[in-house]
C-alpha cells in the first residue's frame, strides 16, 4: 500500500499543472511511512505499526503542534517561505499545512528505526550520562542557544535546530521519561546515529519532493546560501541531523506528560 501511493502520487504532484501539492503531500509522504515501515518489519520481525497501532497513529496527530513549533521560531528567523500561499485563505492555508505537518515524526522514527537495522558494531562513544552537572549544562546551554536564535536570528539562526533537544533531554532525565543519555551513559551511540542519518535520510526527500511541487517552500540563509541540493543550500542538510534528535526527545516528553511513555515503543 505504501508503495502504491509512492508510485501514484509522486508523478501527479511532479506533473500536474497549478495547485495540487496540498492534495498530494500528505498521501505521499503517508505512502513513505508505510513502505518503510513495512521494510523495518521485514529486517526485524516488528514495526511501529505491528507494536500498537494506536501509539502509530498517534505520532501523527502529536506531529502538527510539534511542527508548528518551529514554524513560530521561523516567523523571527525567517529562513524558509511558502511559495503559492497567497492561493489560500488563511484557514484553508492553516488547516492543510497542519494536515502536512502531521507526518513529521512518523517519518523521522519510521526512517531511524529502518536505519537502525542496519548499524551494528559501531564503536563505542564518549560516556554522556544523565547526571546534574551535564543536565545543567545541556538545559543551560539550550536556552542560551534560543535566546541568542531570536534575539540575533541573523547570526545564531543554526541554534533553531539544536536548542530544542538540549532544553527538552535534561527535563525528560529529571521527569524519568526516556533519552538519549540512558544509551550514551553506558558508551552506546547507535540510537543518536540512527537519529540523525534518518533526520538526514528524510530531508533529502523532503526536499527532492518538494522541487517540483506547488506550493512549495524555499530558502533565505544568511551566509550559507550557495551550492544547492533542490531548493536546499548543501550546509543546510545539516540540521536535519540535530533536528531528528529534537524530534524524538519530543516524542518523549509529549508521551511523558500524557502518561502514556513505553520506552519500548521506538526501538532504535
Amino acid at each position: 500500500m505504501g508503495l502504491a501511493l509512492v508510485v501514484v502520487c509522486w508523478p501527479l504532484d511532479w506533473a500536474l499543472p497549478g495547485l495540487r501539492t496540498q492534495l498530494l503531500f500528505v498521501p505521499l509522504w503517508v505512502g513513505y511511512i508505510l513502505a518503510l515501515d513495512g521494510l523495518v518489519f521485514v529486517r526485524k520481525g516488528t514495526s511501529l505499526w505491528l507494536r500498537s497501532r494506536i501509539r502509530f497513529l498517534a505520532l501523527f496527530v502529536m506531529s502538527a503542534p510539534v511542527w508548528w513549533m518551529f514554524e513560530l521560531f521561523n516567523w523571527r528567523v525567517e529562513n524558509w517561505q511558502y511559495i503559492g500561499r497567497g492561493q489560500f485563505t488563511t484557514l484553508q492555508f492553516g488547516v492543510l499545512t497542519t494536515l502536512c505537518f502531521a507526518t513529521v515524526v512518523p517519518a523521522i522514527l519510521t526512517t531511524a528505526e529502518l536505519v537502525s537495522t542496519f548499524i551494528n558494531r559501531v564503536p563505542r562513544g564518549p560516556s554522556i550520562g544523565p547526571s546534574a552537572p551535564v543536565l545543567t549544562a545541556l538545559f543551560a546551554s539550550g536556552v542560551a542557544m534560543l535566546t541568542l536564535a531570536m534575539v540575533w536570528p541573523r547570526y545564531y539562526f543554526p541554534f533553531v535546530w539544536t536548542s530544542v533537544v538540549f532544553i527538552t533531554e535534561p527535563i525528560n532525565a529529571i521527569l524519568g521519561f526516556p533519552t538519549l543519555l540512558s544509551w550514551t551513559k553506558d558508551r552506546n551511540w547507535e540510537p543518536v546515529i540512527s537519529l540523525c542519518l534518518g533526520g538526514l535520510i528524510c530531508g533529502f526527500f523532503w526536499e527532492m519532493w518538494n522541487y517540483f511541487s506547488f506550493p512549495k517552500w524555499t530558502y533565505t540563509i544568511p551566509f550559507v546560501g550557495f551550492w544547492h541540493i533542490f531548493e536546499m543550500p548543501l550546509l543546510g542538510y545539516g540540521g536535519y541531523l540535530p533536528f531528528a534528535l529534537e524530534i524524538y526527545a519530543l516524542y518523549n516528553f509529549v508521551t511523558g506528560i500524557t502518561r502514556r511513555v513505553r520506552s519500548d515503543y521506538v526501538q532504535l
